[in-house]
């Protein structure tokens, strides 16, 4: 199939010009659309980036786009990649592109997490991303979402007998499929998907995450550049604690069991996002 011509492959990236290793992904497994390279005009290797990529790369004011949103505190470090998920919206207009999915640039693989008989069967994806991004922009298309995410690997701790069914999630993170016809704000300087996902959420957006496809990326902080820094800086409890600052009737900080505990994010779904009453309780 040929990739419809409104759509693109935004690539978030800064300070990595020689590691963006999403772009290499994508046309490994078959993707032949329009891809784009985002940096913001505080990055010293855009001379880099526009050698290797030519005028696939789109330069945007980071300080103008800071007006635009709600940071969550009055720090003056900007590095943090909400600024560029705040101006893809302007960027795609400009460009004249309807349909556009946001993704980091350290994504190994795209792979099936469920066979064509709804069973778990771990396995990457071949030559056929095309066709991944339009069954994505199809149920985009043909829903009210606001937006919706790929999965990832944490999604899947437990394997089959854990996470066996095939089921959207209410939370979307990483990965983002949006359009201009429905913009909404990024918000939080850091931890800016689930500040956006709980809190937006709650007043109405609609945004999830799909488990038929997943993607895996470099581990967080072992990858120079990009958000490296200012996780390694600031550490996971001020980066979980803007969720809670935004969302403090269903989000808290917990201790994350895995072999080296760390403080996370929880969200409590009940308290976060409307729900659907049963029909017993109909009025008659």
């Amino acid at each position: 199939m040929i990739m419809r011509n409104d759509f693109a492959a935004f690539i978030l990236t800064h300070g990595r010009p020689d590691n963006v290793i999403t772009y290499n992904t994508l046309i490994k497994q078959g993707y032949t659309g329009k891809i784009y390279i985002i940096v913001d005009d505080t990055d010293k290797t855009i001379t880099e980036y526009k050698k290797r990529y030519g005028d696939k790369v789109i330069v945007f004011n980071k300080k103008e786009i800071a007006k635009t949103f709600d940071t969550g505190d009055n720090f003056n470090d900007m590095r943090t990649i909400v600024y560029a998920r705040n101006a893809c919206f302007g960027i795609a207009k400009r460009l004249n592109i309807k349909y556009f999915i946001q993704l980091d640039d350290d994504y190994t693989g795209f792979f099936w997490q469920f066979d064509g008989n709804k069973n778990f069967d771990f396995k990457p994806i071949k030559k056929s991303m095309d066709e991944v991004f339009q069954c994505l922009l199809d149920f985009y298309i043909n829903t009210s979402c606001d937006s919706i995410a790929m999965a990832q690997g944490g999604d899947f701790i437990g394997g089959e007998e854990g996470h066996g069914e095939i089921e959207i999630k209410r939370k979307c993170m990483n990965s983002f499929t949006l359009s201009t016809e429905r913009p909404f704000k990024f918000i939080g300087r850091i931890n800016e998907d689930v500040n956006t996902y709980t809190r937006k959420a709650s007043t109405g957006l609609l945004l999830f995450t799909t488990k038929q496809i997943s993607l895996r990326q470099k581990q967080t902080q072992s990858n120079k550049g990009g958000m490296t820094d200012v996780y390694l800086s600031s550490g996971t409890y001020l980066k979980s604690f803007y969720s809670v600052m935004y969302s403090p009737s269903s989000v808290k900080i917990t201790l994350l069991n895995s072999r080296h505990k760390r403080l996370h994010h929880q969200v409590a779904w009940n308290n976060a996002v409307p729900l659907v009453v049963n029909e017993q309780y109909k009025k008659q």
